[in-house]
């Protein structure tokens, strides 16, 4: 049976990090990358059995590829703290690790935000490459948010999900989306891409008709209406901070 090594990136998580490390004591290697926490994180992790590593935090890829050059089994598995693992989804992890065949493995999120699981709008099954073979597997360095894993082979696509509590408030959701537009637009503009004054508007309206009813946002209530326009929102704010990059 293959091995694995489950890693879960840190920095001040005391509220959450107890709780994703129960579901995950039946890893071969526990581990956890610390970015100098200021709260009890390391702490509670090492009570949770979990190896505590610690390095100054640049950026998410750099971050996972130093915690893949740390682990030492076969198969890397990345956990946020926000999340947690069903044991249905670990008993698959055994299971497709031990057959080979593939480089890598999609895994389904199940995103709870505000209080309730959305399954529309484009938050299920929200797949991300997460299951990793050590030695095939390396982030692209040049994305700084929403990391790109470059895999020497390909990848399959699991069927249990791992639960995420996203976001608990809409201020937690729009400070994150601010900070994630900042560097959104800067790389609009690396693309060469310029925005227009009918981007203000267009561009929201698209971003608002996909979310809303291509994606099948209605079908989540008013919670799938209150993301859909704030993922509208965020897109004008994006397309208003590429204005100001290309205007120096």
């Amino acid at each position: 049976m293959a091995e694995i090594s489950i890693v879960v990136l840190t920095k001040n998580e005391e509220r959450n990090i107890a709780l994703c490390l129960d579901t995950l004591q039946w890893a071969d290697e526990l581990l956890v990358l610390d970015s100098f926490s200021e709260d009890a994180t390391v702490h509670i992790a090492q009570n949770r059995g979990a190896e505590v590593c610690q390095r100054r935090f640049v950026n998410y890829p750099l971050q996972r590829n130093a915690a893949l050059r740390l682990a030492q089994k076969e198969w890397v598995f990345f956990v946020d703290a926000d999340e947690r693992v069903t044991p249905e989804l670990a008993e698959e992890i055994r299971h497709v690790t031990s057959e080979g065949g593939f480089a890598g493995w999609w895994v389904p999120r199940m995103n709870y935000m505000f209080g309730k699981w959305i399954r529309h709008a484009g938050w299920y099954p929200d797949y991300q490459l997460r299951l990793l073979a050590r030695d095939r597997a390396h982030y692209d360095e040049r994305r700084e948010v929403h990391e790109l894993v470059e895999l020497d082979g390909e990848a399959g696509h699991l069927e249990s999900a791992l639960i995420h509590y996203n976001y608990n408030t809409v201020q937690q959701f729009c400070a994150k989306q601010g900070r994630y537009t900042d560097y959104e637009a800067w790389m609009l503009l690396q693309d060469g891409q310029r925005a227009r004054p009918h981007n203000f508007i267009l561009q929201p309206l698209r971003q608002f008709r996909w979310r809303y009813w291509t994606l099948q946002g209605y079908k989540d209530g008013w919670h799938g209406l209150v993301l859909s326009v704030l993922m509208a929102y965020y897109e004008m704010v994006r397309y208003r901070k590429l204005w100001r990059l290309q205007r120096g």
